[in-house]
């Protein structure tokens, strides 16, 4: 007699990934990655072997540009480009666009990549740094009364949330004339904004939007116009702005997939839906944080918390490898503080459900009764 046998797929062990960046990822996107991998809608090959002049990439690359575009709020006279090097590259292509000879930037100093910004800046012109926390070890985000930016500045930059540290910006400065730069790379699309005051935007899509390897750049006309003249090709904006970001090969995955986060984001309420979530989950580790917090230490001013990015002390370091070797084997990942400063750091990104930080919230509860 012939018998048949039935294969089952694998069980998915998912972990709860608090992973820092690159960072987790929506269950429902790489369920679509998965079933599309191998032949991409009818093309009888995967997105990864497809020629980015292509009508099908082609498609891909003007949704990705008008999903942002919709999401944010942002009209016409907004470029939306992708590029490769990660957001550390746009450190330099800044000041190499828009500092021109004999001009300053003003910059805010607040936190590891906000001083790295500033240090590759100073290697391209003037930089005045017209606030910072560093001397506090990064430990709050400046107030206005604390600074003034020189009207005469090239631009203004700023990095709206601290990974390392666990800060973000909850207010914006009002610049004037002078243009508004941000690098959101750790909570780009992770709140509703008034993104109509920025000038430029950009992040690297590792942390709420995609997987690593491409980073959205966003500029407005009026500073798109400032761009200075004799840079290389591939570092002057114009460049991939006329050319929809196609002059070279891009990260044609990287942004594939970033097309499927961004629409997971809208189908979860856009914005407004994704900051909800947002705020459920940051409120439910801050809270017991702050209930136990003789246990629980945060390491930041309370006004200047990270949504994203939440960073605790406990009572000794002892303790601290005991959470993280316990908090492994009940399935919590990537809950290590930066080798920089230590401790316990617990990311929030977008794709991080509401369930695994009411998870982890118990699993807090019940490690700081049993030590």
């Amino acid at each position: 007699m012939h018998t048949t046998t039935t294969t089952r797929p694998p069980k998915i062990n998912r972990v709860h990934n608090f992973n820092p960046g690159p960072s987790t990822l929506p269950l429902e996107v790489l369920q679509t990655v998965q079933h599309e991998l191998l032949d991409y809608r009818g093309t009888g090959m995967s997105i990864m072997e497809t020629s980015h002049r292509t009508e099908e990439f082609e498609e891909i690359n003007s949704a990705t540009m008008n999903l942002l575009r919709e999401l944010l709020g942002l009209g016409k006279e907004y470029h939306v480009i992708f590029l490769g090097g990660g957001a550390s590259t746009q450190f330099s292509m800044i000041p190499m666009n828009f500092l021109p000879a004999g001009k300053s930037a003003a910059y805010t100093d607040t936190g590891v990549w906000a001083n790295k910004a500033i240090k590759e800046a100073k290697l391209l012109g003037n930089v005045s740094v017209v606030a910072s926390s560093k001397e506090q070890s990064y430990t709050y985000i400046p107030q206005i009364e604390e600074f003034k930016i020189p009207s005469d500045s090239s631009y203004f930059h700023m990095t709206s949330n601290n990974t390392i540290f666990g800060t973000q910006w909850h207010w914006w400065p009002e610049t004037e004339q002078v243009p508004l730069v941000c690098d959101m790379s750790s909570d780009f699309c992770s709140r509703t904004l008034d993104y109509s005051k920025f000038s430029l935007i950009y992040a690297g899509a590792q942390k709420n939007i995609g997987p690593a390897g491409v980073t959205v750049v966003i500029i407005r006309d009026h500073l798109l116009a400032k761009c200075k003249d004799g840079n290389p090709t591939m570092f002057d904006y114009r460049t991939h702005v006329k050319n929809d970001s196609l002059y070279n090969t891009p990260p044609v995955f990287a942004i594939y997939m970033m097309r499927l986060v961004l629409e997971w984001i809208k189908t979860n309420g856009g914005l407004s839906g994704i900051e909800k979530i947002n705020h459920d989950k940051q409120a439910t580790i801050y809270g017991l944080m702050d209930k136990h917090d003789d246990f629980y230490r945060g390491t930041v001013q309370k006004d200047s918390r990270s949504w994203m990015n939440l960073t605790m002390r406990l009572p000794n370091e002892q303790l601290e490898e005991l959470f993280l070797k316990e908090s492994k084997t009940a399935g919590f990942i990537g809950l290590k503080g930066h080798r920089d400063v230590g401790g316990i750091r617990v990311s929030l990104y977008n794709a991080l459900t509401l369930d695994s930080a009411l998870q982890l919230a118990e699993f807090m509860k019940t490690f700081r009764k049993s030590h």
